[in-house]
């Protein structure tokens, strides 16, 4: 889906009803911040809301979803691009998924392998000290590599709203985590807590 061209249709809807970004915040119970979130193609309205945008914009989904009015005889046709457009980048989200946890993975059988070789092989002072050198550089390229995979693998869903949102990569390094949660501060309700990971949306 191309959210700058969802954002830009809002925008559009929201002035053609006499709208200001507070008095829709203020329909959706939501920030205003949120909704120039929407419009300026730097997220997506989450699923619960998107029935209620909808409904203050006079638009349907699958109207919102294309990014444009769909007339009736392309109902059909855009509703079957917009699920194939969902598909595919789902499909992505478990792709990078996948390749940031294979590259960690081979990120540390690297590291550990240097690591090895520099403490049981006879080198010299300053060939050992370039083994463990790369076996650093190793490890911070990889787990960087791993991280901005991760990062836009997805979205996190916020404890406390339960909005959708994708961090940018500072915050994503930034928040300690476990293996599905991560530490973030939710950019529609201003909360920090531990924000879900969802691979799909």
């Amino acid at each position: 889906m191309d959210q700058y061209k969802i954002g830009r249709f809002i925008a559009e809807r929201r002035k053609e009803c006499g709208l200001t970004q507070r008095q829709l915040a203020d329909a959706l119970a939501i920030s205003d911040k949120t909704v120039s979130k929407w419009e300026t193609g730097r997220g997506l309205p989450d699923v619960s809301l998107m029935l209620p945008l909808c409904g203050a914009l006079g638009v349907t989904v699958n109207d919102l979803l294309a990014g444009q009015r769909v007339e009736p005889a392309e109902y059909q046709q855009k509703a079957e691009e917009t699920m194939m457009d969902l598909m595919r980048e789902n499909q992505e989200n478990k792709k990078r998924f996948v390749l940031a946890a294979a590259c960690v993975s081979v990120t540390v059988v690297a590291v550990c392998a240097l690591v090895t070789i520099a403490s049981m092989l006879e080198l010299p002072a300053p060939a050992r000290i370039a083994v463990l050198a790369l076996a650093v550089a190793t490890g911070v390229v990889g787990i960087g590599a791993a991280a901005a995979l991760d990062a836009q693998a997805g979205c996190y869903e916020c404890p406390s709203c339960h909005q959708l949102f994708v961090p940018t990569l500072g915050e994503y390094v930034k928040g300690y985590h476990t293996l599905t949660r991560r530490r973030l501060t939710c950019p529609h309700c201003g909360k920090t807590g531990m924000c879900r990971h969802r691979i799909t949306r």
